[in-house]
């Protein structure tokens, strides 16, 4: 009984030996083909790039329809038509070391490429440009940044919007006054009741503020940006042969047109729960980088 015992012991401990390798393994390829499966980094409420529609249900959004393009390579690569796929919910804190340690293959989400987070892990071509901008009722008059000396200006507490916003009025010497929201919902108010004459904010969730919003036609984003965060999938480093297959793919998409579909349907189209349409045609930004795909951060 013992020596039995001890056989399984032993079993049980080589198998999780050998999960741990296939985890820990910078050949992404022959992690997947021996393992069957291809693992996936999504968010739940990342709206309308990696967001859940229920609780049991695998994310769905923009990024999530460029992954699964991946994935469809990956199966061709590996002549597996069955290829299995697991999605791991990950948050800005754990999302790199779960990319790191093999837990993730491929992170489909709304991170941004920075230098930085490019010494941890590689970056698959920019997908997504956000811009740091501002939202205004179209009531307002106002045209330009400009327009907002002498006026009241909202951003939302801690956000990186206040450093930029303060950085403009340093550079551009104009003098305007901040009020800043405790969170997004609460700074759109500030806007909403007139409180505010503009909000600050990255514009892809001013156009979702605002097409959820009571009366979308009330506002408009200017076309000025103060800065553009590109965003890109992460996966591990030093996996040429994965890199390869993963650019190649979103490369293709982006230079062939094909992405511009995948784009209408998420940011000019009802998108479900709600059919809500983000109204958020493509920034000449997102055009620009589709036409010559790079992962440049930051």
């Amino acid at each position: 009984m013992r020596l039995k015992f001890s056989l399984a012991v032993l079993a049980v401990c080589a198998a999780q030996m050998i999960g741990a390798a296939h985890a820990q393994t910078k050949d992404t390829l022959q992690k997947i083909k021996e393992t069957g499966v291809i693992s996936l980094g999504g968010r739940d409420a990342s709206f309308p790039f990696s967001y859940k529609l229920s609780a049991d249900a695998n994310p769905v959004g923009f990024s999530a329809d460029l992954c699964m393009k991946v994935v469809d390579a990956v199966k061709a690569k590996l002549s597996m038509p069955n290829l299995k796929v697991e999605y791991t919910i990950v948050t800005p804190t754990n999302r790199i070391p779960l990319v790191q340690n093999g837990t993730v293959d491929l992170e489909c989400s709304t991170t941004t490429n920075t230098t930085a987070r490019g010494q941890q892990v590689e970056f698959a071509p920019t997908h997504f440009v956000a811009s740091v901008g501002a939202a205004v009722k179209k009531s307002a008059g106002i045209k330009s940044m400009e327009q907002l000396e002498g006026k009241t200006v909202a951003t939302v507490a801690g956000s990186t919007s206040i450093q930029l916003l303060r950085a403009y009025r340093k550079k551009e010497k104009v003098e305007l006054n901040e009020i800043s929201g405790k969170d997004i919902a609460d700074t759109f108010l500030l806007l909403s009741s007139d409180r505010a004459v503009a909000m600050i904010l990255d514009d892809i969730q001013l156009a979702s503020l605002i097409a959820t919003s009571r009366a979308p036609a009330d506002y408009v984003i200017l076309d000025e940006r103060l800065r553009e965060e590109p965003y890109g999938f992460m996966f591990r480093k030093n996996d040429p042969q994965f890199k390869a297959l993963v650019d190649q793919t979103l490369s293709g998409l982006m230079t062939s047109g094909a992405i511009n579909e995948i784009y209408a349907k998420w940011f000019t189209r009802p998108v479900p729960p709600n059919n809500v349409n983000l109204g958020f045609p493509m920034p000449e930004a997102i055009r620009s980088i589709y036409k010559s795909p790079n992962n440049k951060g930051i």
